[in-house]
């Protein structure tokens, strides 16, 4: 990952707003020309799921050209483990970027602070802006500009098996960690299953961190956060999960583990998003009896506020492309209304626009079960060019911790030096 801006990646960057300002369809206007007008090839690379996701990003790029019979498309399907270095390095070189791209909402601020992709405002790219939920709007913000228009969002929330709540005498999910670990000691005494699985990957820290009034860090003081006496608690807890409520993990397969004794009953409780939910029906606590699965937001820390970070795709448009205003003009089809419902249907992601959640879409059952997660609880990730890799120090000592080779507060003032090292002049605490 980049750790700034280089004297070469600003030479770029100046190499990259020339060449957006010259050409035809260049949006040099300064505004939305008329759609009629725009014509010429966009290259767009999609991060869907291959096999079942990318048939209907297709479908709705077909749509698009049938409306705009002057504007190709070039779709490519791009893997979403290779999408981050292989975009980084085509709009450093200037050359075979694409002129559109699916975003992870997490990658935003490091595009935006490099120069790669442009600026939204005032563009075709953007249309009915009160119509997108606030959190997953905000994802696309960096430094007081939109850098990108949402197009699928979702969030950390709480899966419980219904049955074996019931069997264990608790009435509904825990609200607070305290009762999460309460429950699911009761769980294991009453049922024989396990209360819950702990996921020691360190973005699923995020809603123990958040709802302990903890963050990694803070940019508007120049602050790193992460061993600060709220994080402590919060890593306290998760300790505290690991060793008295969750099912025994493998760390070398904890995910795999992990969903795979949620969706066959050997678990009760989850940490878990939209993305697993389909998985989950298959097994054999939810096949054939999907209504079993409970959906509910992250339990509430010491704060009193249950927080789970915002995930998704944001599209954005290549700042060096030739094309812009094509770009702009696809940007906003595919995020329309229309496309989203379509998307939703399509793929079982969950929609930005608020218009988008018809009485169609909310008939999958996670669709409708994380809406109000989202409502709730979801927050906006620190917006850091850098905040990608802070997961991996953060992933590393958060292990130790967990196995017992660190001290809470010894691995989080480790994680804190590691911060320092991504993070020119922040200080400690």
């Amino acid at each position: 990952m980049r750790r700034g801006i280089s004297i070469a990646a600003a030479v770029t960057v100046v190499a990259l707003t020339a060449s957006a300002c010259g050409g035809s369809g260049s949006g040099s206007s300064g505004g939305p020309k008329d759609p009629a007008d725009i014509s010429g090839t966009i290259t767009y690379w999609d991060t869907s799921d291959a096999a079942t996701e990318a048939p209907t990003h297709k479908a709705l790029v077909k749509q698009f050209e049938a409306k705009y019979p002057k504007i190709k498309v070039n779709y490519q399907n791009v893997p979403f483990t290779d999408i981050e270095q292989k975009f980084k390095s085509a709009a450093k070189s200037g050359k075979g970027a694409p002129d559109v791209v699916r975003t992870d909402v997490g990658l935003m601020a490091e595009y935006a602070s490099l120069g790669y992709i442009a600026p939204l405002d005032g563009t075709a790219a953007l249309r009915d802006v009160a119509d997108f939920a606030s959190v997953p709007m905000n994802t696309a913000k960096y430094q007081g500009k939109t850098y990108g228009v949402p197009s699928v969002t979702d969030t950390l929330g709480l899966l419980y098996n219904k049955k074996l709540l019931k069997e264990a005498g608790i009435a509904g999910p825990p609200s607070t960690w305290d009762e999460f670990i309460a429950d699911a000691k009761t769980i294991k005494e009453k049922t024989g299953a396990y209360g819950t699985y702990l996921n020691p990957d360190s973005y699923f820290l995020l809603p123990l961190l958040y709802s302990n009034g903890a963050d990694l860090a803070d940019p508007s003081g120049k602050k790193i956060r992460i061993n600060d006496d709220a994080a402590v608690k919060a890593l306290t807890t998760a300790k505290k999960i690991n060793d008295e409520a969750s099912m025994k993990v493998d760390f070398a397969n904890a995910y795999q583990n992990m969903q795979a004794a949620f969706k066959n009953g050997k678990v009760a409780m989850l940490i878990q998003g939209p993305w697993s939910v389909g998985d989950a029906l298959t097994g054999s606590a939810y096949k054939g009896d999907e209504g079993n699965l409970g959906f509910a937001p992250v339990p509430a820390g010491a704060g009193g506020k249950a927080q789970a970070p915002t995930g998704g795709h944001n599209l954005t448009v290549y700042q060096g492309s030739r094309n812009l205003d094509a770009g702009y003009l696809f940007t906003q089809f595919m995020t329309s209304t229309k496309s989203q419902i379509a998307i939703a249907k399509g793929t079982g992601t969950l929609p930005t626009r608020k218009s988008a959640y018809t009485s169609e879409v909310t008939a999958d059952a996670k669709i409708a079960g994380f809406q109000p997660i989202l409502e709730r609880t979801a927050r906006v990730r620190v917006a850091l060019p850098q905040v990608g890799s802070l997961f991996t120090p953060l992933a590393q000592n958060y292990v130790k911790i967990l196995q017992g080779d660190e001290s809470v507060k010894a691995g989080l003032d480790t994680t804190a030096e590691d911060f320092q090292k991504l993070l020119p002049g922040y200080s400690i605490g």
